[in-house]
């Protein structure tokens, strides 16, 4: 196995400053948790699963997060932990965050999870993140609980950012959509948000196979073939993509979304959701990340949390460090290529 893999889970379950980072409930914790996780169901590796369960308890134990669609995301992790222990209390957490999502959360026109977070509500604004953070969660847990409406929610809130956030101009999708002026705001073709949206397409295609109606599966699919075709045009010569996909001169190259758009690839090719020559396309990234984890298991060149603006000089001036997403995805494209 990769040594980076030690390194990384050392990094976020060891180390004190990994330890710091994963105090909170958010979305950067929530991603953080489903590398994790994917990585116990690989190796059946009982310290980590240990770990998984006892950063639910002891955040359980807390309280209530503050809702909103980032605090959603760990409940992804958190169904798949339910059905290995059966505990009461992860059920009734994940049964709590569902209730927020359907009953409490902001809407958008057309009933899109408005993009609130721990700062703002972000008024009428869709982010392509929300899928990963929410709407995988929503799928999840109609699966778990056996109720459709859950599933039908999570469709529909991919049908719906699909529709506002895809430019059919490049293939790209846009960063976020404001239903008030009607704008993509800068129309960034952000990195990572491109990202999380074929990861996203990629998770719910698999685990969701069985319950999807056959047409919105076949939608998602085609979906999915259109933008690994449209990255591919843009991944750089050493195999990374850069913070604005489609701006190589003049925008850094960033690992976090490299590492998620590798990661898609290379599963939804073991998946049969995708051809065997998008393997040569990610495999070409994984020098670069192996290169960016340093000796401690933190991976470099990861860009901080971003909003959304009406520049594009401000998606290439966010500040790189580390974070504990960068870790996380670093190690689902490393734990992926293991299959290879």
């Amino acid at each position: 196995m990769n040594a980076n893999i030690k390194k990384i889970i050392s990094a976020l379950t060891e180390s004190e400053s990994g330890k710091k980072q994963m105090e909170i409930w958010d979305w950067f914790q929530g991603v953080a948790l489903y590398g994790l996780y994917l990585y116990y169901e690989k190796t059946q590796d009982q310290e980590v699963f240990e770990y998984l369960t006892g950063w639910f308890d002891a955040q359980i134990e807390k309280g209530e997060p503050i809702w909103n669609v980032n605090s959603l995301s760990p409940l992804l992790t958190l169904t798949f932990l339910y059905e290995k222990t059966k505990k009461e209390s992860y059920l009734a957490r994940c049964e709590r965050g569902v209730k927020y999502a359907m009953e409490e959360l902001l809407r958008t026109e057309e009933g899109g999870f408005q993009h609130v977070t721990l700062d703002s509500n972000n008024d009428r604004q869709l982010w392509g993140d929300t899928l990963y953070m929410g709407a995988l969660f929503m799928a999840r847990m109609g699966i778990l609980v056996e109720n459709d409406d859950y599933m039908q929610e999570s469709i529909r809130q991919f049908l719906l950012h699909i529709k506002y956030l895809a430019d059919t101009e490049t293939g790209l999708y846009f960063h976020g959509y404001n239903f008030i002026g009607k704008h993509h705001y800068a129309g960034a073709h952000w990195g990572r948000c491109n990202a999380w949206i074929i990861a996203s397409l990629v998770e719910i295609l698999n685990f969701a196979d069985g319950y999807l109606p056959g047409s919105i599966r076949m939608y998602l699919h085609g979906t999915l073939e259109s933008l690994a075709d449209t990255l591919a045009q843009y991944q750089d010569a050493d195999g990374m993509w850069h913070t604005l996909v489609d701006d190589m001169e003049g925008s850094y190259q960033e690992a976090s979304a490299t590492s998620g758009i590798a990661y898609a690839m290379l599963k939804a090719v073991r998946l049969g959701l995708l051809p065997e020559s998008y393997k040569a396309c990610a495999l070409r990234a994984l020098p670069a990340i192996n290169g960016l984890i340093d000796e401690e298991g933190f991976c470099g060149q990861v860009s901080a949390g971003t909003c959304l603006e009406n520049t594009l000089d401000y998606y290439r001036s966010i500040k790189i460090n580390r974070q504990p997403y960068g870790q996380s995805l670093a190690l689902l494209f490393l734990l992926e290529a293991e299959n290879c």
